[in-house]
Parts: structure tokens; C-alpha cells; sequence
């Protein structure tokens, strides 16, 4: 999709479709005002008719408008004046690219609310504006034939109107973060929501080289089972061992600083398929388990954003990849092995494999020697129980590092919140027979978790989230959802200072 900034008289400017909001009760913001001005209170007397009282999400459609240039406009609920959420702007801004995926119109000048929710400033509206169009425009497509639903005049166009002259160079700003975040979320979606037998380990793999083959400064890495036996990886071979789908390590190389800036490394989980291997899943909804490579899919997404936005960050994406199934050569309860680092895991339930995956790949980094690293998995559904499917579940002992995560997060609509991460909890992970065991109970079972991985990450900066909860949507909306790519993108944007 195309976006662009413009500002001037909008009244007077030829589009398809022009794009204005109200507030509750009918009361018009400052662009409604305008246009009603420039239409000598056509909109005014249309809106008497009660078909729109303002309320989120809310549209009306008007021909004809006199004294507008526009072929159609679109009259949006944005809620109460004074109490407009961001969540609200987002709503209003999703109905209107519903309505205009179903038209044909093909193009849009959406005008900005004036006043702003108090959360958003210019910057951050204009690209929540441009990753909500995008994020609606998207539909998956790649195994339908005949896909029903799919706009006969998609959207290809959206300009985004801005008051003053002055206004542009920050909203222009917007909309290239905005396209780089939207760019590496659909990626993300698009992964996430291959089935199974088509989004393998060694698939995952070829989307991160054709990615490298795409962008200069992207470089790619791929190792095989051979190669990881070798490097003595056995938490992660272990997992792979009940799939005829071989286990890859996949390393993204992107080098936008220079070589002896220490790197900040995002690792992915890649479960392409989750069964829970000998601790078989329930059959309801287990199809959804080809979502567990969110973690994964969204360190490419994150990787993608910052290629087009060309960051000067030294920036490695790790992905361990494999497939959790039952055979006669999966792990079994009660298995032992020894993972990278040498320390040993009894294997108390073959369904918590994402920990052993991602143990491997977080002492692999060590060799990076990292300023930070940041590991994302659709880890535990006991974070799903703590904390719902709104925010990801974030584990640091770094509480600096912390504040940043949170802060990238409010700011980019794509939100974390804090869970404890005490040694009171680690002795949950005691085993008569092991180093540790992979599970420590009900109890705390995403802090647990997040503690397992805890024992690999001595030797740098660490933070931990766990995406179970926000990665996809269930029902009739089923769907990956490309998140945490804007946190994710967000805060390497503070740490490339441009935010």
C-alpha cells in the first residue's frame, strides 16, 4: 500500500474518498467543522437524520457533498470528545478501511480528529492510523482458490491529511516508521498463519534467506542438525527428534553499525508445529499450535522493519526451529539431556519443548558477546491465565532494560506487562535426577518458565516475553496477529535514536 501527507485545503482536493470523524452526540471536530463550513452545513443538517450519533466505529456515507471536491465522504465515529481512546481512534480508523475495502473507491484522504486522543501526538497518530489501514487491508490467501471475501477494488492508496504546512516533515516521519512496522507485522502474520505442513523449520529458513537476499546488509546463516550436534545442542535436537522435519538454527546478520558495536540479538521461538510430543495436546484447537513459531516469525518481522528503515544498529535475529510430535523417537518423561551449555534437563513434560528449543539458542548468543538480548515465545498458557490476551508477559531482572520494553510498548499500542522474576520460584525447577527439570508445577507456571530460561542467560543483559496470550486470535477473526514486531521495532528505533 501507498501512504502520503498532504495538507492545504482538503475540502477542495479531489479523491475518491474523503475521510472525517465526529465525536458522540453529533458533535463535530475540528475538520468535520471545515467540511460543514465548505458545505455550507450540508454535513450538519445529514447528521440530524440520526443515522450516525458518533459513537466508535460508527459510519455514514454521503454523495454529492456540496461544495467538496471529494466523490464521497466518510463520516467516522471517533466516541466522546472529551474522552477519545487511542483504542477508539484505532477503531474508528479500522471501520473506515472496512468500508472502503468493501467500495470502490481504491484511494482515500483520511483527515486526522482534531482534538487527538490525549494519549497520541501527530507522530504517533498518523502511524497508528497507517499500521490500523494496513493491518485491516491485510487477508491471508496463499492455500485459498477461491477467496470470497477479497475486495474487488482493494485499497491501494490512503493520503493522510495534516493541518499545517509544519506538521508535514513529523508526519511524514510517521508514515515510514509506520510502513516499515505495518511491512514487518504482515510478514509476521503471513508466517504465522501458513498451516503446518507447509511453514516447516527448513520453510522458515528460506523466508529469512530470501529476506537476506532482499536487503544488502542482511546476512543469513542456517544450521543444520549436523552441525548442531556438533556444537552440542542437545535441548533443541531433543525436540526435533519426534519429527521427520529436521531442526534448523537460523541467524539473521544485520550489520547497520559497525562490526564492533556489540549487537542486540532477538531470539524467536520456532515451533512450526506444537502436538506436545508424548504429553499429547487435547485435539480441540490444536491446529492452532501452528501459531507456536510466533516468537520466531515475529524476530523475522522485527529483522524486515529494520532493514527498511535501514537502523544503524548491529542486529541479530536467532531462530531455533523445529516441531514438537509423538513418535518412537521423541523425548519421553523422565528423559535426560544436556543442553548447549551443559547443564542437564529432566524432560518432566515433553509439551513444555519451547524452553528446551530456546535454552540452546539463548547460550548460543553468548558467542555474540551482545549489549542485550531479547527472547519472545508463545511460551506458557498460564501467561494467557494471568494476564488475558491484551498484553505480553515481560520477565527481567534488569529493570532499566524493563522500563524500556514497557515504555516501547505504550508507545507503540502493542503493550508488556511486568511479572515477578524471584529465586523464591526457582526451586520449583529442583530434580532428584537432573540439573533442573523443565517444569516446576501449576504454580507460577509462566514465571517458572521464564526462570528456566533464566539458568542460560547469565553472561549478558536478558529479558524475557512471553507472546502466548497476543500472538494470534481465536474464532471467527482466526489469525495471527503480528505482534510484538511493533514493540519490538519501536525500541530499536529509541536505541537507534529516532524516536
Amino acid at each position: 500500500m501507498e501512504f502520503k501527507i498532504k495538507t492545504g485545503d482538503f475540502a477542495a482536493h479531489k479523491t475518491p474518498c474523503l475521510v472525517v470523524g465526529i465525536f458522540e452526540k453529533r458533535k463535530l471536530s475540528a475538520a468535520a467543522e471545515r467540511l460543514d463550513h465548505a458545505s455550507d452545513g450540508y454535513l450538519s443538517q445529514r447528521l440530524k437524520s440520526g443515522d450516525i450519533d458518533g459513537t466508535a466505529g460508527q459510519t455514514l456515507l454521503l454523495y454529492a457533498v456540496p461544495g467538496v471536491a471529494a466523490e464521497r465522504v466518510l463520516v467516522i465515529g471517533l466516541g466522546k470528545k472529551k474522552e477519545t481512546t487511542r483504542a477508539q481512534y484505532r477503531q474508528a480508523f479500522a471501520a473506515a478501511t472496512t468500508w472502503l475495502q468493501q467500495s470502490a473507491a481504491g484511494e482515500a484522504t483520511c483527515v486526522l480528529p482534531d482534538p487527538l486522543p490525549p494519549s497520541l501526538d501527530l507522530y504517533g497518530s498518523v502511524r497508528d492510523l497507517v499500521i490500523t489501514v494496513a493491518d485491516k487491508v491485510y487477508r491471508y490467501s496463499y492455500t485459498k482458490t477461491d477467496d470470497k471475501r477479497a475486495p474487488k477494488t482493494p485499497l491501494k492508496r490512503v493520503t493522510v491529511w495534516v493541518s499545517k504546512k509544519a506538521e508535514m516533515v513529523d508526519a511524514e516521519r510517521a508514515v515510514q516508521h509506520g510502513q516499515a512496522m505495518a511491512e514487518g507485522i504482515r510478514l509476521a502474520r503471513e508466517l504465522g498463519n501458513l498451516p503446518g505442513n507447509l511453514c516447516t523449520p527448513s520453510y522458515l529458513a528460506d523466508q529469512a534467506r530470501a529476506l537476506g537476499a532482499r536487503y544488502p546488509k542482511l546476512n543469513i546463516e542456517v544450521l543444520d542438525e549436523a552441525q548442531l550436534a556438533e556444537l552440542g545442542m542437545g535441548a533443541l535436537l531433543s525436540v526435533s527428534r519426534g519429527s521427520r522435519q529436521p531442526a534448523k538454527l537460523i541467524v539473521m546478520h544485520y550489520q547497520g553499525a559497525a562490526k564492533a558495536t556489540k549487537p542486540l540479538v532477538l531470539v524467536g521461538k520456532g515451533l512450526t508445529f506444537d502436538a506436545g510430543g508424548i504429553s499429547l495436546k487435547p485435539a480441540a484447537e490444536m491446529d492452532e499450535m501452528k501459531y507456536d513459531m510466533a516468537g520466531g516469525a515475529a524476530v523475522i518481522g522485527a529483522l524486515c522493519a529494520a532493514c527498511e528503515l535501514e537502523l544503524p544498529l548491529h542486529l541479530i535475529g536467532v531462530v531455533p526451529a523445529s516441531e514438537n510430535l509423538p513418535d518412537g523417537a521423541a523425548n519421553k518423561p523422565g528423559d535426560i539431556v544436556t543442553s548447549l551449555s551443559g547443564q542437564t534437563i529432566e524432560i518432566l513434560n515433553t509439551d513444555a519443548e519451547g524452553r528446551l528449543i530456546l535454552c540452546d539458542a539463548l547460550t548460543y548468543c553468548e558467542r555474540f558477546e551482545p549489549e542485550i538480548v531479547i527472547d519472545l515465545a508463545t511460551l506458557t498458557g498460564a501467561c494467557v491465565i494471568a494476564l488475558g490476551k491484551h498484553p505480553a508477559g515481560l520477565f527481567t531482572a534488569d529493570d532499566r532494560l524493563a522500563a524500556e520494553l514497557l515504555a516501547a510498548g505504550e508507545a507503540a499500542g502493542d503493550r508488556a506487562w511486568r511479572l515477578p522474576l524471584w529465586e523464591e520460584y526457582q526451586p520449583q525447577l529442583d530434580s532428584n535426577f537432573a540439573d533442573m527439570a523443565n517444569v516446576g508445577g501449576r504454580d507460577g507456571g509462566a514465571i517458572t518458565a521464564a526462570c528456566f530460561l533464566s539458568r542460560f542467560t547469565k553472561h549478558y543483559r536478558w529479558a524475557h516475553l512471553d507472546i502466548a496470550g497476543i500472538a494470534w486470535q481465536s474464532g471467527k477473526d482466526k489469525g495471527g496477529t503480528g505482534r510484538p514486531v511493533a514493540l519490538l521495532t519501536h525500541w530499536l528505533l529509541e536505541r537507534a535514536g529516532q524516536q
